[in-house]
């Protein structure tokens, strides 16, 4: 029997994180750019954003996996071909990388380490108290799904007050439920640091603006790890400016990689990093898509499927 043709879109000089273990799989890998082959011959699709109408000239295709737990960079595309499955990568140490990065970066501005960085150069003895309890400090996540619960118990055992917002009612220990655009303001009208672990949909797209920022309370600090699209940059920029948020951290950009020329470069009350808050792994990805497809043939599905409608 041959083996079903696995069609992967991925940047060329990154193809050979994979395909080394898929040649010895029940599988024949096939590098979109590189390697010649017939649309009709193509069973299945691993990657993170096609170009936009490849999967429709693709008759035969049976099931697209993403390489990332985002799956915008399939859906953006308008002919995406919806009777087709998306299976969502979803990795336990990705969501707890995730976590970490966010738990890390959540404590480095509940403590003041940046302060302590500036002084330590100017041999500067600054010692001082919190200026704001740990059961004080209100943190917001925007997104309750695998990685904001992963956040939020770790934030929640540190002793903050955790809250979170999604579309649907979503509820978990300890932590504090708003659900839908009537309860958003009052989601953000408590939180001090506001996480953003959406996905990116055409109803979370832009949702870290100007409107967003000025409910949120004076100070208040933001972090978006979520995706680029979720933030208007020149209204992150103007709060900061005015005071209004005390900073930021982002991992995300709406451009990628970030442009030299972009001010959050330099921006005083700006971290930023390069989309690494956490990276899939090319063995887990490999062993994650060679079990789905397994379950395709054999006429089952596997889990993470993704609601092409909500995008999640």
């Amino acid at each position: 029997m041959a083996k079903p043709n696995l069609l992967m879109i991925v940047p060329a000089k990154w193809s050979g994180l994979w395909t080394p273990q898929l040649n010895d799989s029940a599988v024949h890998p096939v590098v979109h750019g590189e390697d010649a082959y017939a649309p009709d011959g193509i069973d299945y699709v691993l990657g993170f954003r096609p170009p936009p109408g490849l999967l429709k000239t693709l008759p035969k295709l049976k099931a697209v996996f993403s390489l990332g737990a985002g799956v915008d960079g399939f859906l953006s595309d308008p002919d995406y071909p919806k009777h087709i499955p998306l299976v969502r990568f979803v990795d336990e140490t990705l969501s707890a990388e995730m976590a970490q990065f966010v738990l890390m970066h959540v404590l480095i501005h509940h403590r003041h380490q940046r302060l302590f960085d500036a002084a330590q150069p100017k041999r500067q003895w600054r010692q001082m108290t919190l200026p704001r309890r740990t059961e004080d400090t209100r943190i917001g996540i925007l997104g309750f799904g695998e990685i904001g619960r992963v956040a939020a118990q770790h934030l929640a055992d540190l002793g903050f007050p955790v809250s979170a917002w999604s579309r649907t009612r979503k509820k978990g220990p300890g932590v504090k439920s708003f659900a839908g655009d009537a309860e958003l303001e009052a989601f953000l009208a408590q939180t001090d640091i506001l996480i953003c672990l959406l996905p990116l949909t055409r109803q979370t797209a832009g949702i870290l603006n100007a409107k967003t920022f000025a409910a949120l309370p004076q100070g208040a600090f933001v972090i978006n790890v979520a995706r680029g699209g979720h933030l208007i940059e020149k209204d992150l920029i103007a709060a900061l400016d005015a005071g209004r948020l005390s900073g930021a951290v982002l991992d995300v950009f709406q451009t990628e990689p970030l442009p030299e020329t972009s001010p959050l470069w330099t921006h005083p009350k700006v971290t930023a990093t390069p989309h690494i808050a956490a990276i899939s792994q090319p063995a887990v990805a490999v062993r994650f898509v060679l079990d789905g497809i397994a379950k395709f043939e054999r006429g089952a599905r596997p889990d993470n499927i993704v609601d092409v409608e909500t995008a999640y």
